[in-house]
């Protein structure tokens, strides 16, 4: 069992902080005999000494050079500690898990879950990316508290969110963009096509334009802007998601003005409103917040 306690150790780090006993004391209001009685306590039981005085001027020794380093981590955990119990004891949710499809703006939401964290800093924060029917039906099984998703579930609460533009894009390089021309359904049909599966294990579909003889299929938005930028096939993608890509010439959109252009809508939803926690609440009304102060949404990367 420890002999000095956490006071005591809370003590020694004050002196040192403040850079004598006198000062200690004036900072903390405490009487300086009983931070003298702290500190001589740890000598005690150590035998060692935490200061010597040199030039009428208390200096730490290497010793208790040492033993700071590790009261300071001693002091930080308990510190934390104390934190989750007043967390527990108030009903505060320590994890909060969120369904986002990958056409959210990343941004955006990394600054919502920044946000969220500086005002519940000991939330755990566990994020699926999902696309088309995916954070839906994650909600409807219960394995998420929040989803974005552009499809809606069956029960619940929902709200609109925002709109995503998309736009059909290529490598500048690609066999469309050299037709010189805009193009047509016919030229998109007998080129390759980047698909990205629904993420959904039970109702998935297919959205969006697939008329394509050749398609390639892939699980991730990231891979298919991968295979686009090596020119390997075209696909309708967000704006939000591409904004690099596009600026640094990588891609580049396909001339096909009446029907190159997609939106779809993003929808914030949840099961039941009461059960949610005070994290969860603060995350919605900082995604409200957030997405009120972008102008537009898909200017974002």
């Amino acid at each position: 069992m420890a002999k000095i306690t956490l006071e005591q150790w809370r003590m020694f780090r004050l002196v040192v902080e403040h850079g004598g006993f006198n000062q200690a004391s004036r900072q903390i209001h405490k009487s300086q005999s009983s931070i003298h009685a702290a500190v001589n306590k740890i000598e005690a039981i150590l035998e060692v000494k935490l200061f010597t005085v040199e030039a009428k001027k208390m200096v730490i020794t290497e010793a208790g050079e040492v033993l700071l380093r590790r009261a300071n981590s001693l002091l930080d955990e308990a510190d934390k500690l104390e934190a989750v119990g007043q967390v527990l004891s108030e009903g505060v949710e320590t994890q909060l898990k969120i369904a986002v499809d990958e056409i959210f703006p990343q941004q955006l939401l990394y600054n919502v879950f920044e946000a969220t964290s500086a005002k519940f800093p000991m939330l755990n924060i566990e994020l699926t990316e999902s696309i088309l029917n995916g954070a839906s039906e994650l909600l409807e099984h219960y394995k998420v508290d929040l989803a974005i998703t552009p499809k809606l579930p069956k029960n619940g609460h929902h709200e609109n969110l925002c709109e995503i533009d998309f736009i059909a894009v290529a490598h500048p390089e690609h066999a469309l963009h050299q037709l010189n021309r805009a193009i047509t359904r016919d030229d998109l049909k007998h080129s390759r096509q980047i698909v990205i599966r629904d993420s959904a294990a039970i109702k998935r579909q297919s959205q969006g334009w697939l008329g394509a003889e050749e398609r390639w299929t892939v699980s991730n938005m990231q891979t298919s802007i991968n295979m686009i930028c090596n020119g390997f096939g075209y696909a309708w993608l967000p704006v939000s998601a591409i904004k690099t890509q596009l600026d640094s010439g990588l891609l580049k959109q396909l001339p096909a003005t009446q029907w190159g252009n997609r939106t779809v809508e993003l929808f914030l939803a949840f099961n039941d409103p009461d059960a949610l926690g005070p994290a969860a609440k603060t995350f919605i009304e900082e995604l409200r917040c957030q997405s009120k102060c972008v102008c537009d949404l898909n200017t974002l990367s």
